[in-house]
């Protein structure tokens, strides 16, 4: 509280699960500061959007799960109350690659072989190419101070390896190219055991081991609201919106206003001003390329580092299709050297249970374009469903029957972790520090895009700002 007795104000700058995360932690607060929400969208939730199709009520046109096996998206839904979620249905992936689906073999992390056996039986590798990854047991400790992913497992275990599993599987994450992400910020997983060990396959091979008993007991690996991911959102903003309990004027409370574009932030001598209204402390959540601008004048140091972050689009197509048109598992991902403009498909009516439509028929959700594979983004609709429906059809070895299809278009919304993301990251964390205090900058471009490491980003930065003395 200030000297005046009025609630200290915060200023939340975008309302996807970043922002709604950072004002749901600050809403917990012993003594919660009022909040406003600014989103230029005239919906809450970003990337978490979810329509009809098919028949069915809701099925997700972005993002459609969360990893369960780290803690902030399930302890958000276990805060809020949504407690019918659900896991996939099979779990089975596939690999396109010599004309035929290939299952993913078993004994990987993010597609870096923790073991022969997987790779031998699945023949995804050619003798040559499991023999090469195979060498990674005997090959000397390689340096990895060049923080480049696609380097570090084309020296460990061969381009094989990188090609036809690491690559389409992070890439598929980060919509970018191994070749071009940050060991460390694209995958921890495989950053810490590369940096402390001499073999990767024997060090993946330990944690593996010693994981896999509490993952079994941890349950599934990923899950979603049944009402979609959207359905998160949606009940954040609804929860952190609803009437105070109390009628005192005191009592603090969480503003949203969507078609509110931020075009300022200013200094007020010790605080902020946010479109030239008073605020005592700002979270910005929005993509790097919309915070660099907001940012020029204040931190140009910080706002440079930003404005250089790429991003990759991404064109997501939804069919609706005759019969049973896939093979049964999850989906399948198609390694860059034989990409068209197909990057992955989800059979989606086998995936989840609860979008087969009651007819028996088929939902698949195909993904086209990536990083510096652009072109679907210049696509008509009439073009991107025609796309996907011909060398969906070819990868799968049938024609497949269109009844409808839906296209969402993400256009720069994944944020390519370059190698040394972390260090700039650090940088411009360094440079709001000194130049702007109360001022903090999260999100999918800083440290993780997935749901639950955008979750966990905007309560660290609500925490960060509780622990400070309010202006006064």
């Amino acid at each position: 509280m200030s000297r005046t007795g009025q609630p200290r104000h915060i200023t939340v700058v975008g309302a996807g699960i970043t922002g709604l995360a950072a004002a749901w932690e600050l809403s917990r607060a012993p003594d919660p500061p009022d909040v406003t929400i600014l989103e230029a969208g005239h919906v809450v939730g970003g990337k978490l959007k979810a329509s009809p199709f098919a028949g069915l009520a809701s099925v997700d046109e972005g993002a459609d799960a969360f990893l369960a096996r780290v803690p902030w998206g399930r302890q958000l839904c276990d805060e809020l109350g949504l407690t019918d979620l659900v896991s996939p249905a099979s779990g089975a992936a596939y690999v396109w690659s010599g004309g035929r689906l290939h299952a993913i073999p078993d004994g990987l992390v993010l597609g870096v072989p923790a073991g022969l056996g997987g790779l031998i039986r699945s023949r995804l590798l050619s003798p040559l190419g499991v023999a090469r990854a195979g060498l990674d047991l005997f090959r000397p400790r390689t340096p990895i101070d060049h923080d480049n992913l696609g380097r570090t497992i084309r020296d460990r275990f061969g381009a094989q390896v990188l090609e036809r599993l690491v690559d389409p599987l992070v890439g598929s994450i980060n919509a970018g190219d191994a070749d071009h992400l940050s060991l460390e910020a694209a995958t921890p997983q495989i950053a810490e055991p590369a940096a402390r060990s001499r073999s990767l396959l024997l060090a993946l091979r330990a944690g593996r081991r010693a994981t896999m008993a509490a993952s079994a007991a941890a349950g599934p690996v990923f899950l979603a609201p049944r009402h979609g991911m959207a359905s998160l959102a949606a009940t954040l903003a609804e929860r952190l919106t609803a009437p105070p309990t109390t009628t005192t004027t005191t009592t603090p409370r969480t503003t949203i206003r969507t078609g509110t574009l931020v075009t300022e932030i200013s200094r007020d001598g010790h605080r902020w001003r946010v479109n030239g209204e008073p605020t005592d402390a700002v979270i910005v959540t929005v993509p790097a390329y919309e915070t660099g601008p907001l940012l020029a004048a204040l931190c140009p140091d910080a706002a440079a580092i930003l404005g250089a972050i790429p991003y990759a689009g991404v064109v997501m197509v939804s069919l609706h299709v005759r019969g049973d048109a896939a093979p049964s598992g999850s989906g399948y991902l198609v390694p860059k050297p034989v990409q068209q403009h197909v990057t992955a498909a989800s059979f989606a009516s086998h995936k989840w249970a609860h979008w087969q439509p009651s007819n028996g028929d088929s939902v698949l959700r195909v993904s086209l374009g990536r990083h510096e594979r652009a072109a679907p983004m210049d696509f008509t609709d009439d073009v991107a469903i025609t796309t996907a429906l011909d060398e969906v059809g070819r990868h799968v070895g049938t024609t497949l029957d269109l009844l409808s299809a839906r296209v969402g278009r993400w256009p720069r919304s994944f944020p390519q972790y370059l190698p040394h993301h972390l260090e700039r990251v650090q940088a411009v964390d360094d440079a709001l520090g000194a130049e702007c205090p109360n001022l903090l900058v999260v999100g999918a471009a800083h440290r993780g895009l997935g749901v639950p490491a955008c979750i966990r980003q905007g309560r660290d930065a609500a925490l960060r700002l509780l622990a400070v003395a309010p202006s006064e």
